[in-house]
């Protein structure tokens, strides 16, 4: 299949316009899947409406137009606040309208077997769980999919599609989700984090912040081509640069004594712990 020359023709709806409804969105039509007016959008952030207003979708704040007028909804709110989003498109939606729609979940921690029991009103209706992260808006996004019971292949190629368009998408059991939801979802937030700190380096080393900060990030870019293009073990990788004696093995050796691994493995495990901890609050 040649992804530079899919249009969808769908209508696309989001329940809830925050940062990963944006990366969603803008992935697909930064690569001319769809056009801004193929999308609505509900959200009660003044903010948030007005962004999309801009680029020339569909606003309003009520859920039930949302699911009444667009062909894939996807469900991009905060966990905790689920059963009230969607009681309230409930109350609006027009059944006839909203039946046999395709319902796409982002929210962390909220497995299938619940999402399919809060949508058991609507006629028809199909789930597939979602977990990407925000590099989808510039092409390089992370994302993996799970579908419920009812899902279509027609709907698993439609899914797989928007995501692979913009990165990488892999089918998982849904009991990987939360884990890939840490690596992937929170990941991007860690690597910012050691973007910064490089670039905090090199300006204490003299280097003028806005080089020290594209040095930083190139760094890092180049780095991962380099494992995702040579397909070789990061650790074959991390010794051709690593000299005897010299100075990469010098910054290593910091790097272990203020124990970087150990620190980002805590931090993915924290992660998947949270996800879990907002899945069960719904």
């Amino acid at each position: 299949m040649d992804l530079n020359e899919i249009k969808f023709n769908q209508k696309f709806g989001f329940i809830g316009g925050g940062n990963i409804a944006k990366a969603i969105c803008e992935g697909m039509v930064n690569k001319k899947l769809i056009s801004f007016s193929q999308v609505s959008v509900s959200c009660h952030s003044d903010t948030s409406l007005q962004y999309w207003k801009q680029r020339g979708a569909f606003t309003t704040r009520d859920n039930g137009i949302i699911a009444d007028e667009s062909d894939i909804i996807f469900l991009s709110i905060k966990p905790h606040i689920l059963p009230e989003a969607i009681a309230q498109m409930l109350q609006t939606y027009t059944p006839a309208k909203a039946a046999n729609k395709l319902f796409v979940s982002v929210l962390a921690g909220i497995k299938l077997e619940a999402l399919e029991h809060i949508l058991q009103e609507v006629d028809g209706a199909r789930v597939m769980r979602v977990m990407p992260n925000t590099p989808l808006m510039v092409g390089e996004g992370c994302s993996v999919y799970c579908p419920g019971q009812h899902a279509t292949e027609n709907d698993i190629n439609l899914v797989k599609t928007i995501f692979e368009v913009s990165g990488v998408c892999e089918l998982v059991p849904e009991s990987l989700i939360g884990a890939v939801g840490a690596l992937a979802g929170s990941g991007p937030a860690f690597i910012y984090l050691i973007i910064e700190a490089l670039s905090d380096g090199g300006v204490k080393l003299g280097i003028p912040r806005k080089t020290a900060t594209t040095f930083a990030a190139q760094t890092v870019l180049g780095a991962a081509k380099m494992v995702l293009e040579t397909g070789r073990h990061t650790g074959v990788l991390k010794e051709e640069v690593t000299s005897p004696g010299g100075t990469t093995i010098a910054g290593i050796h910091a790097l272990e004594k203020g124990g970087l691994r150990s620190t980002l493995m805590d931090a993915l495990e924290m992660a998947a712990k949270r996800s879990a901890e907002l899945g069960a609050k719904k």
